[in-house]
């Protein structure tokens, strides 16, 4: 007799993963969860936020990012960069993240890579003020090899009328660029090939004074507590992910206004520079691929530019005027 268990499906295994599921989620916040862990879909109520409300929403992942975690045999951080990909998006419209899902597909793993992956979501999740609602485990043997797997995110914020962004721009806007904590999830099919397969790195190697499996694997920022502080004061915001800073920050330009970002007032980020001389990478292909040092960033009123920037510190994050907004046809200019 063959059991679905011969086949790689083992149906034991999700139940235990389900159960410790529910003892991590007990910290999360609660309100306006009906059910959530266990049923078939999540529930909510999004009347205790109000009245005259949108819901933003948005779905990502993590990328190839994932295949260094499995090299390195790390998994409690990817979750981090999972809620982090997802809620940063959320932010960008003008909404604060309040509800979660996530989805794990593997064909065979130990259950606690399962419980590191959560134990990362969770972390993430926390650090945004989220709620998890629900998810979905799938094994699928054939489908990923032994020892690897795939993450997906859907987010649901919510925000009234009057605070979706972007606002009505003008010209003289000032470009504020919040300090990223390294590649975030971008990049990486560009960084595995350049590291192991050109240049035979290791994950040991040391670059920028550190070891490079833990610089690939530093987490992504999330920018929901800051956000939150600074939201009155913000006209537009992008999250620069896939696409750096030419295919994110035109997106809340319309087709009068330009953003002109000034090279010399971003940081200066060794690691960057190490990834561009290793592969001869132009300036153009490296700011189209990479955050450059800066995660997310705002645009904001020049009376107003020295608060947001008072309020990032104090959450711990450097800030820096990186640039403004002038009058154009829906450009970004780095100069």
């Amino acid at each position: 007799m063959i059991t679905y268990k011969d086949s790689g499906v083992d149906i034991d295994k999700g139940n235990r993963f389900a159960q410790k599921i529910k003892d991590l989620v007990a910290v999360l916040p609660k309100k306006g969860v009906i059910d959530s862990i266990g049923g078939f879909s999540g529930i909510v109520d999004s009347s205790i936020f109000g009245d005259n409300l949108l819901l933003a929403l948005s779905t990502d992942g993590v990328g190839t990012k994932i295949d260094i975690a499995i090299k390195a045999k790390k998994h409690d951080t990817i979750g981090i960069d999972l809620v982090a990909m997802n809620v940063n998006d959320i932010i960008a419209s003008g909404a604060i993240p309040a509800f979660f899902l996530d989805y794990i597909a593997y064909s065979d793993l130990s259950d606690g890579v399962l419980e590191d992956i959560m134990k990362g979501i969770v972390n993430g999740l926390k650090q945004a003020s989220a709620a998890l609602v629900g998810g979905e485990t799938a094994q699928m043997p054939d489908i990923y090899k032994k020892g690897y797997y795939d993450l997906a995110g859907f987010c649901v914020g919510v925000l009234k009328k009057e605070e979706l962004l972007p606002r009505v721009l003008n010209e003289g806007l000032v470009l504020i660029g919040f300090a990223s904590s390294g590649f975030h999830s971008n990049g990486y099919s560009l960084l595995r090939k350049l590291f192991f397969e050109k240049n035979n790195y290791s994950l040991d190697s040391i670059e920028a004074g550190k070891p490079l499996g833990e610089i690939l694997l530093k987490p992504t920022r999330i920018y929901v507590s800051l956000f939150k502080k600074i939201r009155q004061y913000v006209f537009a915001a992008a999250h620069i992910t896939g696409g750096g800073f030419y295919d994110n920050i035109n997106r809340v330009l319309g087709k009068k206004f330009d953003a002109v970002i000034e090279k010399d007032k971003l940081p200066e980020v060794e690691v960057f520079k190490v990834v561009q001389e290793l592969g001869g990478i132009s300036d153009k292909e490296m700011y189209r691929t990479f955050n450059m040092g800066v995660g997310f960033v705002v645009a904001v009123d020049e009376k107003d530019k020295t608060a947001v920037i008072d309020i990032s510190k104090e959450e711990g994050i450097e800030a820096f005027e990186i640039g403004y907004i002038a009058k154009g046809k829906g450009e970004v200019n780095i100069v």
